[in-house]
């Protein structure tokens, strides 16, 4: 995690410490937590929306694809878990509490950075996409790292501060100087490099009149670390803030539990009727959560799972349709309602269908239908760069993803606070999908997240449907993607609250002006087939919905 402040010190001195380099046909070992923070954070990326993966995703790929135009071979290194030892855990709290002002700062339009939470799934799945060797430590990676360089006689490639006193013999280039979107070519020829410095610890030693090399950990503990227990100076932004909303990851805590209850890897506990003991409590994990503005450790208790689900190192040995089974009944969906979906979205709409049995009252119909339209962006994409496709389909599908970019790219209001909790609320349903999907070992195809969820795109078209679009009038650009929305939408319906589906009480002024104006009420049914209109004009936002229960109420409104 670094020593606070010493990167500001050697940068303060960086013709002493640093040495340019042309870097080229070169092996370079990568600190993969350092570069996907320092790609989203340097892109210009949007940072109020939860994420936006596709955005994302093409950032990385043109790194890497510098990289491979220099003849430059990525290895990259991730994090893994904490420390058993918890020798950090204060220096986690502190981060966590920093984390939570700067969201909130950015909840209210001021600064700050904070990672989107599926960030490090799409990374990996973008470098396996790439087929960038990469390896996940079971800890933190810093030594892990070192000791590859050093054995590769190669530059490691990172922002983290630590790497200042380890002795590389190839030199630690901070990402801050690495300039891979500045490819320059070597005079008289084709080959390509990328200008970079690089820190040797000769020249820090140097620096502090020949300091031995093995006094640099004590030099580390002097600077302070994050092993030592020294007191941190709170710079927190104070302006909310508005910090009363539950953690929005309480929603999957019936997720995590069965996690927990697999990890525990023991067999369920029987009570002893003869002596009338009372039955032992299932295991349970202590949870650092957000309450309000501050961090509280939770205690939940793992679920306690069938005979054969019990024993963690015979789980794959059940069959596919019992761990398919488990994973379905854990998000509570039916295994015939994901059926008609493609299976590359059963599981983001199967954690959809238990996104909308857990979410709070603020969830509303144009959020459900703005995440399902989100999802179509991954197929249409496929269908617009696949030639054959194109052919058979013609231009609509272009036409759509074009108009989805469009919607993307509009300057957005003031953050709606509700709309970006429920948002939240379901990417931590996702995250923990994930997590029992590949627990389980894959029973559901896992999705591609780099183009399933645009946080830009989806806040976009909930401000849209608000307004004066509707689905229908989108999606009559192109009937394939009309066609899957209503997979999509009809296996997550099943699920939903009819609440989600009810008209208001009352009607709006502008609904009463249409009714005295005789316009009928039909005309604004759910299900209702209007005449042609444009994406940009108004038309009954829900006439793909077809609510057979709803049939004779007037579509609800939307706030």
């Amino acid at each position: 995690m670094g020593i606070r402040g010493l990167m500001s010190f050697v940068e303060d001195h960086s013709n002493e410490f640093f040495t340019d380099v042309k870097l080229r046909d070169t092996k370079i070992i990568i600190d993969g937590y350092a570069l996907f923070h320092r790609l989203y954070f340097n892109s210009n990326l949007e940072l109020r929306y939860g994420g936006d993966y596709d955005s994302f995703t093409d950032v990385v790929q043109k790194f890497f694809e510098s990289l491979f135009a220099c003849k430059i071979c990525p290895y990259v290194v991730l994090d893994g878990g904490c420390d058993i030892s918890d020798k950090k855990l204060n220096t986690l709290k502190d981060r966590a509490r920093e984390k939570i002002q700067m969201a909130h700062s950015l909840s209210v339009g001021g600064g700050g950075y904070v990672c989107p939470l599926l960030i490090r799934e799409v990374f990996i799945q973008v470098l396996i996409k790439l087929q960038v060797c990469f390896v996940q430590c079971f800890s933190e990676a810093d030594r892990d790292i070192m000791t590859l360089a050093n054995h590769w006689n190669c530059p490691v490639l990172s922002s983290d501060s630590d790497f200042c006193i380890f002795d590389l013999k190839s030199g630690f280039c901070p990402l801050n100087g690495f300039q891979w979107r500045n490819m320059n070519t070597i005079k008289g020829t084709r080959d390509c490099y990328i200008p970079a410095k690089c820190f040797f610890l000769d020249a820090l030693c140097c620096h502090f009149g020949n300091m031995n090399k093995t006094l640099l950990p004590l030099f580390a503990v002097l600077c302070g670390n994050d092993h030592v227990n020294l007191p941190v100076m709170e710079t927190f932004l104070s302006k909310v803030e508005n910090m009363q909303r539950p953690n929005a990851h309480r929603i999957s805590l019936p997720i995590r539990q069965v996690i927990y209850g697999l990890l525990v890897n023991a067999p369920p506990h029987v009570r002893n009727v003869a002596w009338d003991a009372v039955p032992p409590q299932p295991p349970t994990f202590s949870e650092l959560e957000r309450i309000n503005k501050n961090i509280k450790t939770s205690i939940v208790n793992a679920v306690e799972l069938p005979k054969d689900h019990s024993d963690l190192s015979k789980l794959t040995e059940l069959s596919l349709a019992s761990r398919q089974m488990l994973l379905l009944e854990t998000l509570k969906v039916k295994q015939s309602l994901l059926d008609p979906v493609p299976a590359a979205l059963k599981l983001p709409v199967a954690v959809s269908c238990y996104w909308v049995q857990h979410a709070e009252a603020t969830l509303k119909l144009h959020h459900l239908q703005a995440l399902l339209l989100g999802m179509l962006l991954g197929p249409l994409r496929a269908m617009v760069s696949s030639p054959e496709e194109k052919a058979v389909r013609g231009g609509g599908a272009e036409t759509l993803c074009e108009e989805l970019q469009r919607v993307k790219a509009a300057p957005g209001t003031r953050l709606d606070l509700d709309t970006a909790h429920v948002f939240c609320q379901w990417q931590c349903c996702l995250q923990m999908g994930l997590y029992l999907n590949q627990l389980l070992s894959m029973p559901l195809p896992e999705p591609d997240l780099t183009r399933l969820y645009s946080g830009s795109l989806v806040h976009g078209l909930c401000r849209q449907l608000l307004t004066s679009a509707s689905v229908e009038s989108l999606l009559r650009l192109c009937p394939e993607a009309q066609q899957l929305y209503g997979h999509l939408f009809n296996a997550t319906r099943s699920c939903a609250p009819a609440e989600l589906f009810l008209p208001k009480g009352r009607l709006n002024p502008k609904r009463r002006k249409q009714k005295k104006s005789g316009i009928s009420s039909s005309e604004n049914r759910v299900g209702t087939t209007l005449n042609a209109r444009s994406w940009h004009e108004g038309s009954n936002r829900f006439e793909l919905l077809m609510v057979e229960t709803l049939e004779n109420e007037a579509a609800p409104e939307l706030e």
